[in-house]
């Protein structure tokens, strides 16, 4: 698709996608992202996955806006040529703004966020997680806003899967040793009044 000046919606490419062809979709109203070449349909989230999502944007924005840069989806994390995300949440420090750029975030941001819907499980637990390892970002965090709960995954070394570090439940406090101006607890960010 990439040497075609427009989009054949009529053509099905199953493999070989890269971020030129992803580029080239028309804008329908529907989210993709490309996992090794496949390009996949996201489904639209849940009010209650939006709900957590701009709360817990909120209450990084209070605490880590001055280190590090946080955006929220849709925006596409260019990890490889053929492997594109659109994370719920990412933070970029400061010192590393330069993949930061007008189209997309090129590289792997310090903090990928996904938060847990009916749809996403899967998704999220199993092929982000590896996805997310295996180019480098340095800590994951799966949000369960219907168990109230955060997991927290750390990279050990690079090139190798993520250790879990901690599920934080509703009371606990969620802290990081990689990012230290995280602080707050499960349920501020998981509920609401």
């Amino acid at each position: 698709m990439s040497d075609r000046t427009s989009f054949d919606p009529f053509l099905i490419k199953e493999s070989g996608w890269t971020y030129e062809d992803y580029a080239e979709l028309p804008d329908n109203g529907n989210q993709y992202e490309i996992v090794a070449g496949m390009l996949e349909l996201k489904p639209s989230a849940s009010t209650t996955h939006q709900r957590v999502s701009q709360k817990l944007e909120r209450i990084l924005l209070g605490s880590c806006e001055n280190e590090y840069i946080i955006i929220d989806a849709p925006m596409d994390v260019i990890l490889s040529e053929q492997d594109t995300r659109q994370p719920d949440i990412l933070m970029v420090h400061r010192s590393r703004a330069h993949i930061v750029q007008e189209h997309a975030v090129v590289g792997p941001p310090d903090l990928v966020i996904e938060i847990l819907s009916p749809t996403s499980i899967k998704r999220d637990r199993m092929m982000k997680l590896r996805t997310y390892a295996q180019f480098g970002v340095p800590e994951y965090w799966i949000v369960d806003p219907a168990h109230i709960t955060i997991e927290q995954y750390s990279l050990a070394h690079a090139g190798q899967p993520y250790e879990l570090l901690n599920v934080y439940t509703a009371e606990e406090y969620v802290e990081s040793e990689h990012i230290r101006c995280v602080r707050f607890k499960v349920v501020d960010g998981l509920t609401f009044k």
